[in-house]
């Protein structure tokens, strides 16, 4: 498993470590409509999936814009982020934000997606910070889970993963 800290504490983690080559898990989740949303739905994409602890946070706040802008460059990739804030508070800092290019999607319910990428963690019932690259196959072709998970991922590693599966 990989091993992770949230502010210099280690923390657990819940769930299987996914690795590039892997079949994509699928999930469960929530829109900001209640509507659930699984890894089928986008079917025939690639998929880049950013995974946050809350979007209410400064480098939660800045990831969330950071792959909305890379959107524009990254052609027929659908950017999801994951989180365990509710449905209505992604709609509101969405809203915001002014976010058009990322679904942002609700794991509070039943920790569907964070038990499945192995980024829930335990003690705080948070998902810790990790970016994920599927294909249009459902293979995983980038993970990252950032080791500190109040840190920055690699966002330009991210980017190029997302444009080589597209």
């Amino acid at each position: 498993m990989a091993s992770v800290t949230f502010k210099g504490n280690p923390v657990t983690l819940l769930g299987n470590e996914v690795k590039v080559g892997d079949q994509a898990p699928d999930f469960t989740v929530l829109a900001n409509d209640l509507s659930e949303v699984t890894l089928n739905d986008s079917k025939g994409q690639v998929r880049l999936i950013s995974v946050v602890p809350s979007l209410d946070t400064g480098v939660c706040d800045a990831q969330t814009r950071r792959f909305n802008e890379e959107a524009a460059n990254l052609g027929n990739v659908k950017i999801l982020t994951v989180s365990v804030d509710l449905p209505f508070a992604q709609k509101r800092w969405c809203g915001a934000a002014g976010i058009e290019n990322v679904q942002t999607l609700s794991d509070h319910r039943e920790l569907s997606f964070g038990q499945a990428y192995g980024v829930a963690i335990k003690e705080l019932r948070l998902l810790t910070r990790a970016v994920f690259v599927v294909d249009s196959n459902d293979k995983v072709t980038y993970t990252e889970y950032v080791s500190e998970a109040t840190n920055h991922p690699n966002y330009e590693a991210a980017v190029e993963a997302a444009k080589q599966a597209n």
